[in-house]
């Protein structure tokens, strides 16, 4: 039995990791809040996003609170928020995915409802349910080291740090060093959904962050929203997050996601 759990908790650590090492391509990952547009769609994003061609999927944990976030990510929390979405509802609707689902799939939230939920359960849950890693922004790095890490490895959780421009050095070295499977690197001083583009400032980020050789690769996220700042991200990192610009497309395609879907991430990687 403990052979088999190893051999299973290797196979879940190791999506993220093939998903960098099994293409030549860039990246993409895309971020949904789940619960939104309706209660029942995470599913049905999740595999229509699989089938479209995306690499990695982030489902955002609704909070009242995401003080990361900008307008359109905190709406769509509020909308599922409204809709009666909770963490062990998420958890339900991703009971049995590993049958369908094969890409990457990370949980992205905040401390709090996972607090709440209680840390080992949390963990459980997610080994239970195939999820590979989680982006927790505002989970302190040293508190990770302290309290977290431990029962976050052995359940064969990936934790993902972020980076921001302001991150010096010795900070981004660390955080390398804790992280497993990529480096999160915000592209802005800003909330999620900003000025779109990569501006002159930013180029000058993506490269000294690019100098330095990190040990994992790194996923550029903020302000990315189509083909064009999708491919000028790639040239410095992995590949791209994209999330404010794909809520807006469910929004829009509510009562037509997988067409809506397909269409979009079509847009960004053919």
């Amino acid at each position: 039995m403990g052979e088999l759990l190893m051999a299973e908790t290797t196979i879940k650590q190791n999506r993220i990791d093939h998903s960098f090492q099994n293409t030549e391509e860039a990246v993409l990952s895309v971020y949904f809040t789940a619960g939104f547009p309706k209660l029942d769609d995470t599913r049905i994003i999740l595999k229509a996003l699989q089938d479209s061609g995306a690499g990695m999927v982030e489902i955002g944990i609704p909070f009242s609170d995401p003080v990361a976030d900008g307008p359109t990510i905190q709406m769509s929390n509020q909308k599922a928020l409204a809709n009666g979405m909770t963490l062990q509802k998420l958890f339900e609707q991703l009971k049995g995915m590993r049958e369908e689902i094969t890409i990457p799939v990370i949980l992205m939230g905040y401390l709090n409802p996972i607090e709440q939920f209680g840390i080992e359960r949390f963990c459980q849950h997610c080994a239970d349910a195939g999820v590979d890693g989680v982006i927790l922004p505002d989970l302190p790095h040293l508190l990770y080291e302290s309290d977290y890490k431990a029962i976050f490895e052995q359940y064969g959780l990936y934790n993902i740090f972020l980076i921001t421009p302001q991150s010096n050095e010795a900070r981004v070295r660390a955080i390398d060093e804790s992280s497993h499977g990529f480096v999160y690197m915000v592209s802005s001083a800003s909330v999620t959904g900003g000025s779109a583009g990569i501006s002159d400032q930013q180029t000058a980020y993506f490269e000294r962050i690019q100098q330095l050789k990190l040990s994992n690769p790194c996923l550029i996220g903020f302000g990315i929203s189509d083909k064009d700042s999708f491919r000028k991200a790639s040239n410095y990192a992995a590949g791209a997050i994209i999330g404010s610009a794909f809520i807006r497309v469910l929004e829009k395609h509510e009562n037509s996601l997988q067409k809506g879907i397909q269409q979009y991430i079509h847009s960004v990687i053919q």
